[in-house]
């Protein structure tokens, strides 16, 4: 599922993809995140613990404040980070991932609530032991809170620069210029193509890599194109360009 890609295409016929963050450094976020909550609660309840030393304050009355600004904390720590960062807390931030809704939108006020209340739910019994389950099963890796609120995880892209732009142009054109004699495809030859890619994600590991493997050596022969692709990649290419 790490490695899998969430394919848009815009009403333009314009297609870009995110790459689906996996398990693990989702994980190694919520780590970071966790660790930073912790210790903001622990401040907390130290200067809690120096007001009830210090002055003449009823104990109960200060840690009862202490323990709804901790829980309000820990739900809106979340919440806070990911309006004002676009889609990120500190721990996604530092491992490169980014919160959007489905469809590549910004996350908004509605969705991020929804999502961190539910993370209640995901956390149980210890440490996301129903999120992390919920997401091995699901096939773009979302916990019940995304489910619920339409969200994914997804890898951060990487700044572009002027040399990456022109780095990426001339490969682009290079691959084009690959794929050539794309009216020997036929209509059929298309729909088979166009369902594959619909319907990989839904695919188990060596089903899809068969499949692709079959797919790309076949349009190869036909368009007289040496496999020279990831044939996930090619298969990608050949259906963009037939569009």
């Amino acid at each position: 599922m790490s490695d899998d890609r969430y394919i848009i295409e815009t009403p333009e016929n314009i297609a870009f993809s995110y790459e689906i963050a996996g398990i693990g450094s989702r994980f190694m976020a919520a780590i970071i995140d966790t660790v930073l909550i912790l210790l903001f609660q622990a401040i907390i309840f130290l200067v809690v613990n120096l007001a009830i030393s210090q002055f003449e304050i009823a104990a109960s009355v200060l840690s009862a404040g202490a323990g709804i600004l901790s829980f309000v904390m820990l739900w809106g720590y979340y919440l806070l980070f990911e309006l004002i960062w676009n889609g990120q807390s500190p721990g996604k931030r530092a491992t490169g991932l980014r919160v959007v809704g489905i469809g590549g939108r910004p996350i908004g006020f509605v969705s991020s609530a929804l999502r961190n209340v539910i993370r209640l739910i995901d956390f149980l019994p210890f440490f996301y032991g129903v999120g992390v389950i919920v997401m091995f099963i699901d096939a773009r890796a979302r916990r019940l809170g995304d489910l619920a609120a339409s969200t994914l995880v997804v890898r951060e892209r990487g700044k572009v620069t002027l040399e990456s732009l022109t780095t990426q142009a001339t490969s682009i054109d290079d691959q084009r210029m690959l794929i050539e004699h794309l009216e020997r495809l036929t209509t059929k030859d298309y729909e088979l193509l166009n369902s594959y890619l619909e319907q990989r994600r839904s695919l188990g590991p060596d089903t899809r890599k068969r499949l692709a493997a079959q797919l790309s050596e076949g349009l190869g022969q036909r368009l007289d194109v040496e496999a020279v692709y990831e044939p996930d990649a090619f298969l990608e290419h050949v259906a963009e360009d037939y569009r």
